[in-house]
């Protein structure tokens, strides 16, 4: 007991020293509260219809009398316990390749050498680990809760019950993760917990398929048993579905018998761990060094390694002169590229997005799937691109110090960096657009708009992050002017534009009007940004990275 007492003691002296850091520079907390002021707007905001939407709200009946489905309520759920489902399947497959771990290089110098039981130190750091998932759910709440103001009552009950479900369910899966990478490690059963994740998601994927099938339309039943309320009864993702569903069905009792399922759970997978788990240190420390370089990268500390993301490393190569000067930027990338996919222009990313997308217009084509699908889709991979974009900027040649050296103009250096990014992007929008508007029968002009939103969204994403990146040079100033420019450019140039194209939207019900209003919008953001980068790129000196 007080060895716990001691490792809560220095927890204690953790937060007090970052207290007083935030203390002697308050206005490092000014981008966060300009952040809840908005989200409080916005809550304030849906506060003041949801009387009237109460008032107006009349359910509608079929002719036998009896409440229609709400198919549109019933894909938003089905749709989210979906993505959870992948989640979960996603990080029980990741336990079997490497462990978890919740430490820290300095828990490792410090407390793995000391006089204190392995038991204990798990125990105490596998329930301190709670606290990012109730900060992630915090979060969660309150941008969840801003725009969801008007359509429930957030109680005292509701904000925990909710609170509780979104945190359980992430802070569940390290203890999950942990245990099953110690019993890979003692047993040798990889196999066995690949061939149950497997069998799983083919269960998991017949019960999407067999509703879908039975139903006048696809897409009108294929989340019926996903949705339905005795799915909760399903491990982690249910249990959080029904302690956040009390929001609707307002049953204690039921809200309740999840969360004991939950504490019961972790108590036997704890029992479990510390049972087979032994002297851990060394099944740890390779997961604690990772996770330390990661952090690093993320605070810019280390930079990216590209051969991280290669599929085909040892390819051999017989490429042509590109030329000089700017050019080695392209020619650098090109070789990267064929080595990092199976084709340095069309990979197998590519592939398979593009193939999802002509999936989808196949899908529409015969009624299986809603247009509406199709278009989220569409939506959803500009998204991709855009943060695409900001992962950009922290890897390859722009931090490098011959982009700096380099005989060229800087303009021409930049786009040499980018040119082949932008040729990928291009051909994968060709590919996946093309077919899909043809078998879907959606409006021409998609086309077109569709391949300069995708360019749009990637150099929008990319400038946020360069531009701060290259004209800061301490990293503090980073950290401040970041969340403040991405701030301003969500709220008066990207939301704006999809302010104006879901008006758009609803006045023409024509998706084709709504993304070309978006991608007008995203052109004049775009057009400050690039212009912005090449300014800054043009004041640049080399230095040594502090």
């Amino acid at each position: 007991m007080n060895e716990v007492k001691l490792l809560f003691r220095k927890d204690l002296w953790v937060l007090k020293n970052n207290i007083l850091l935030i203390l002697r520079n308050p206005a490092r907390l000014l981008p966060y509260a300009g952040l809840i002021g908005y989200f409080f707007f916005i809550y304030t905001m849906r506060m003041k219809d949801r009387a009237e939407r109460l008032d107006n709200t009349i359910p509608e009946l079929d002719v036998n009398g009896l409440p229609e489905v709400d198919f549109a309520t019933q894909n938003i759920v089905g749709g989210i316990t979906v993505v959870a489902l992948g989640f979960l399947l996603y990080q029980l497959f990741r336990a079997t390749k490497r462990n978890v771990s919740f430490f820290t290089m300095a828990d490792v110098n410090l407390l793995f050498t000391g006089p204190v039981k392995p038991q204990n130190i798990l125990l105490y750091y596998k329930g301190r680990s709670i606290l990012p998932s109730l900060g992630g759910s915090i979060i969660f709440l309150v941008y969840g809760g801003s725009q969801m103001a008007g359509s429930f009552d957030f109680s005292l009950g509701n904000i925990v019950f909710i609170l509780l479900g979104f945190a359980l369910f992430f802070f569940i899966l390290s203890p999950i993760r942990f245990l099953i990478y110690t019993l890979h490690t003692k047993y040798d059963i990889l196999e066995q917990i690949k061939t149950v994740i497997t069998v799983l998601a083919v269960l998991l994927a017949i019960m999407i398929l067999i509703p879908g099938l039975m139903a006048e339309k696809f897409w009108q039943g294929m989340f019926s048993w996903i949705a339905s309320p005795w799915f909760d009864l399903f491990p982690f993702v249910g249990w959080s579905r029904g302690m956040m569903g009390y929001v609707v069905h307002q049953n204690l009792i039921l809200a309740f018998a999840f969360l004991g399922l939950y504490i019961l759970s972790y108590y036997l997978i704890v029992r479990l761990v510390i049972q087979f788990a032994g002297y851990y240190y060394e099944d740890v420390l390779e997961a604690t060094k990772s996770n330390e370089v990661q952090r690093d990268k993320v605070k810019g500390k280390r930079e990216n390694s590209e051969a991280n993301y290669s599929l085909n490393a040892k390819k051999q190569l017989a490429l042509p002169d590109f030329g000089v000067g700017a050019k080695a930027f392209y020619w650098r990338n090109y070789v990267h590229s064929s080595r990092q996919d199976f084709h340095p222009l069309f990979g197998v990313y590519s592939l398979i997005l593009a193939g999802l997308g002509v999936v989808f217009a196949v899908l529409s084509h015969f009624d299986w799937f809603s247009h509406k699908v199709l278009n989220g889709y569409i939506l959803g991979i500009l998204g991709f691109y855009f943060l695409a974009g900001i992962g950009r900027a922290s890897v390859g040649d722009l931090k490098k110090p011959y982009f700096f050296l380099a005989p060229a103009t800087w303009t021409a250096k930049f786009w040499n960096v980018i040119k082949l990014d932008l040729v990928q992007i291009t051909l994968f929008a060709v590919a996946m657009i093309v077919p899909s508007v043809l078998i879907a029968g959606l409006h021409i002009l998609v086309i077109p708009v569709f391949i300069l939103g995708i360019l749009l969204a990637y150099m929008i994403g990319l400038c946020i992050n360069l531009i701060p990146q290259i004209s800061l040079e301490q990293g503090w100033d980073r950290k401040l002017i970041k969340p403040i420019m991405m701030i301003g450019i969500f709220l008066f140039g990207i939301i704006p534009a999809l302010v104006l194209g879901i008006l758009v939207f609803v006045f023409t019900k024509q998706f084709v009007w709504m993304l070309l209003t978006v991608t007008i919008g995203m052109s004049f953001v775009a057009a400050i940004l690039i212009h912005v980068a090449l300014d800054v790129l043009s004041r640049l000196e080399f230095k040594e990275e502090n």
